[in-house]
């Protein structure tokens, strides 16, 4: 198997700090950008135009405006990405919408593990790890092995799937790979996994 995976340039709530999930549809900053154009650049200097592959994203606004800016380097028209919602990043429920410092200044600092950037409890009414590696398990058993794949998806997403195919520390039962910046684009083959691009952004891998 042959993937291609990047994660989502900066948006305007990555920037406030407060939560996104998965159904806000929240636009790239201006620093998101710039970076989706280093995403561009570089994914054409390791493709180069109009690459044969299958071609995913997350119905999330702020992935979709990521890949067009994308899809303008390599020449791939916006209406040749597949939208597929087993993408989307973690649903935070009741958390969505919300500045991280008030959520851990109402639940304690105990609610995320800062040192690996993911949540240590369950949102409520939200998502939690072995649900993400469920969808992201069925959505990696519908590809075609045959054919390679450029995806573009979320931090924790992400790194769910980067576990399920290269492994990872496990997380309450799934292995969940190392952050990664805003903008970084990994290359999985054969089980191996290599960095083309590293990204800008922020570390954090909080619902991004």
């Amino acid at each position: 198997m042959d993937i291609i995976l990047a994660r989502h340039a900066e948006t305007v709530f990555n920037a406030a700090h407060r939560m996104q999930g998965n159904t806000a549809h929240t636009p790239l900053t201006r620093t998101g950008m710039m970076q989706a154009d280093a995403m561009g650049a570089a994914l054409c200097d390791a493709l180069g135009t109009a690459p044969d592959r299958d071609f995913w994203v997350s119905p999330s606004g702020r992935t979709q405006q990521t890949a067009a800016i994308v899809g303008d380097h390599l020449g791939i028209p916006f209406f040749d990405w597949r939208h597929d919602p087993r993408l989307l990043e973690i649903d935070v429920g009741a958390w969505e919408g919300r500045y991280y410092a008030d959520i851990v200044a109402e639940h304690g600092e105990a609610i995320v593990d800062t040192a690996r950037g993911l949540f240590s409890v369950a949102p409520p009414q939200g998502e939690w790890f072995p649900a993400i590696a469920a969808r992201l398990s069925d959505w990696i058993k519908g590809l075609d092995p045959a054919r390679p794949v450029l995806a573009i998806s979320h931090g924790i997403t992400a790194r769910v799937l980067r576990g399920l195919l290269v492994g990872g520390e496990d997380w309450h039962g799934v292995k969940v790979a190392p952050n990664a910046p805003q903008g970084t684009v990994f290359h999985i083959k054969d089980g191996v996994e290599t960095v083309l691009h590293t990204g800008s952004g922020a570390h954090s891998g909080r619902a991004a």
